[in-house]
């Protein structure tokens, strides 16, 4: 478990980026519709495209033409996607509800906080620089600055190393399976959120997190 009368105090917290520590999926609804427009089609309900965010642009090809990397239509689709999600990365993307809160509770008590994404760095750093996040975060680690990506732990191990911490006295706060499996090979402790992108809520439970919280409330609480 995370906390028992014996666990070392968390010495820093890293968070994965979208569905955990701020809220993307608006810009990736506009960009999708915007995108199926041009193409003559309709919007498709926020929903049905919000639930899939986490899994990137592969995902969103998917749900708004229903498209596999192998079709031929695939790669130009894909890329106007990027190209317009580039160019607006940070039009309605907002931290979650109740995380500034948090983000300062953790400064005010010197634990340093980062960020480790499979996000490209192309959006990932402009993005949490048009937030007025670059100078708080300790570190940003995308699949750029490493081998491999998530879930093998090579981008957390980096984080920690960068921040100047050990794996095993850090915590990485995800909303996808990948991110719990990528913490536990990394040796850290986890926290699975509910309040992200997931496409099956109940199977949470299986993820093998040290603790699940459902709120940004929820994991302030546990952070504290």
């Amino acid at each position: 478990m995370l906390v028992t009368p014996d666990s070392p105090p968390i010495s820093a917290v890293l968070f994965d980026l979208d569905g955990t520590l701020i809220d993307t999926a608006p810009d990736f609804i506009r960009c999708l519709n915007q995108l199926r427009l041009q193409h003559g089609l309709a919007p498709l309900p926020a929903e049905q495209i919000r639930r899939s965010v986490s899994n990137g642009a592969r995902a969103m090809i998917r749900v708004g033409f229903g498209l596999e990397p192998e079709h031929p239509d695939y790669l130009a689709k894909h890329t106007a996607f990027l190209d317009l999600y580039e160019a607006g990365v940070a039009e309605e993307t907002r931290l979650f509800e109740g995380m500034e809160e948090l983000l300062q509770a953790l400064e005010h008590r010197g634990i340093p906080w980062g960020i480790v994404t499979n996000k490209p760095a192309r959006f990932a750093v402009p993005l949490i620089e048009a937030l007025g996040l670059s100078s708080r975060c300790a570190t940003l680690v995308c699949p750029d600055h490493v081998t491999h990506r998530k879930p093998h732990p090579e981008s957390l191990i980096l984080a920690c190393r960068q921040i100047g911490t050990e794996p095993g006295t850090g915590l990485y706060v995800g909303d996808h399976e990948r991110d719990i499996e990528a913490g536990r090979n990394a040796g850290m402790r986890t926290v699975a959120v509910r309040y992200g992108y997931i496409e099956q809520p109940e199977r949470v439970d299986l993820w093998q997190a040290d603790l699940i919280a459902d709120t940004v409330k929820d994991l302030a609480k546990l952070l504290q």
